[in-house]
């Protein structure tokens, strides 16, 4: 069940949201040093993280599910919120060049479709970075925080969706390795914890952050019958730059046809 807005809202006003943004952000500024001049879209509940980037950023936006609700980002200035459907963003192709998932890809009920209108709006070079809840870690059992909801992840589905979708695996970061807590004492010890945790004990973060990159080329391996020779012969087919946007995102392949003529030494 995905959380409404004002529990999301009320979850980083709170000490606890207010130590898990830090430590997230933290990863997130390695992976994303210097964003100048890029225009920058968070989906789903990015808004707490997209501060990081705003100063840098030639335009930076909020875009939040219609099933969750909006709340305007930033406080202190003119909104840049909008509500949307997520498999059908209200931008241009080729129009963003980073996008930030934060509380998006586990809540989402139409993932293939949400991260199709990804790869249609990214810029061919773009890239995002997907926030998601750790299957091995502790923050994905606990309900009183967002990342208790939805389906969690281990790296390796994370990077195995976003390859489904043509999206390429770049960088790979943690965090949130100390279990969710309002103790004030036992969140004194979060920063050591987290430090301890990225050396010994990778995989129970509380959080995986993968970075991936726009793909426009893919290739796939098909297999020909050929009438005068026995056994198949490999060939490579290309997913190309789809002139089409949309029909490179669905995923369509073009076998290149199979010439008779070549020797079979050049077919391999």
């Amino acid at each position: 069940m995905r959380p409404e807005v004002d529990e999301l809202v009320s979850f980083y006003q709170g000490r606890e949201g207010q130590l898990a943004r830090r430590l997230v952000a933290a990863r997130l500024r390695a992976l994303w040093p210097d964003v100048r001049g890029l225009r920058l879209l968070g989906l789903g509940f990015a808004a707490p993280y997209l501060g990081l980037f705003e100063d840098e950023a030639a335009r930076s936006i909020a875009f939040m599910p219609a099933a969750q609700g909006a709340r305007a980002w930033p406080s202190q200035a003119p909104s840049r919120t909008a509500l949307v459907r997520e498999d059908d963003l209200p931008l241009a192709d080729r129009s963003i060049d980073r996008v930030l998932l934060v509380h998006a890809l586990e809540l989402s009920e139409r993932v293939d479709r949400l991260l199709r209108e990804v790869w249609r709006v990214l810029a061919d070079n773009g890239r995002l970075i997907a926030v998601v809840p750790n299957r091995h870690g502790a923050w994905c059992l606990s309900e009183r925080t967002p990342f208790g909801h939805g389906r969690p992840y281990s790296c390796g589905q994370l990077e195995k969706l976003l390859a489904r979708r043509l999206f390429e695996p770049v960088a790979e970061a943690r965090a949130l390795y100390l279990p969710p807590t309002r103790s004030g004492f036992l969140l004194k010890a979060a920063i050591p914890v987290e430090r301890l945790g990225l050396k010994l004990v990778h995989e129970l973060s509380g959080v995986v952050i993968l970075e991936a990159e726009k793909r426009i080329w893919h290739g796939a391996v098909v297999f020909e019958r050929r009438r005068e020779a026995r056994g198949y012969v490999a060939r490579t087919a290309a997913l190309g730059a789809a002139r089409d946007s949309h029909a490179a995102a669905r995923g369509k392949i073009v076998p290149l046809p199979l010439d008779p003529a070549r020797p079979r030494s050049e077919l391999g």
